[in-house]
């Protein structure tokens, strides 16, 4: 199943790289992903696929201390 996400952190040279091991550390696959730096911040839109279920990986990224919010 896809799911898309969007995420808002402080912009910082390891963010990504943290979401995108939380991701795959939880069993999800990234199909699709936008990024844009907006005033110090990173937005990423992303979709995501797996069966397993998406709260499980949106409680993991809220607990990344870079992270602003997850819609």
């Amino acid at each position: 199943m896809e799911h898309q996400i969007d995420l808002t952190a402080q912009h910082r040279p390891e963010v990504l790289e943290r979401i995108l091991r939380v991701v795959r550390h939880r069993g999800f696959t990234v199909t699709q992903m936008d990024m844009q730096l907006i005033e110090g911040k990173v937005r990423l839109k992303f979709t995501v696929k797996s069966d397993r279920t998406l709260e499980l990986l949106v409680s993991q990224l809220e607990k990344l201390p870079d992270v602003l919010g997850i819609k």
